[in-house]
């Protein structure tokens, strides 16, 4: 696994990462995307909750696969980073309305499977970040 940033950005709430930090690891999404380190990190960095940044390593590999059930499944993963996003900036409308989404995609991305994940990780994690947001959306009211 590659070094984890230094810091989780959140817009608005903390710093942006300098342009061109990532581009390293972005640039391992080819020619086997399936099989990079940018894929593997993206998803270690869901798992820590580092989802933006997900999201940067993540969208090089989704942009160097062919249209197909690993590219629906790795549109399904940036979702889910950009809901666990919108749940730690306090959206919970629209950390929702990207759950379904994911959960959309990776439907349709059968028998897609995060790498190097047990089955169910994606549920697991969809459904974490959607009881994160149900909860601030209950206390809201």
């Amino acid at each position: 696994m590659s070094a984890t940033p230094e810091y989780a950005y959140v817009p608005g709430q903390t710093a942006r990462h300098p342009e061109g930090a990532f581009d390293g690891l972005r640039a391992t999404a080819e020619p086997k995307p399936l099989a990079s380190e940018a894929l593997t990190t993206g998803l270690d960095w869901i798992d820590a909750g580092y989802f933006w940044e997900a999201h940067e390593v993540l969208e090089p590999v989704w942009l160097a696969l062919p249209d197909g059930a690993a590219r629906t499944g790795i549109q399904a993963l940036i979702q889910l980073a950009n809901a666990g996003l919108k749940a730690r900036m306090e959206r919970p409308a629209a950390a929702l309305r990207l759950c379904d989404i994911a959960a959309r995609l990776i439907d349709e991305a059968a028998p897609f499977t995060a790498p190097s994940r047990p089955a169910g990780w994606f549920t697991l994690r969809l459904e974490a970040i959607r009881e994160r947001a149900l909860e601030m959306q209950n206390s809201a009211v």
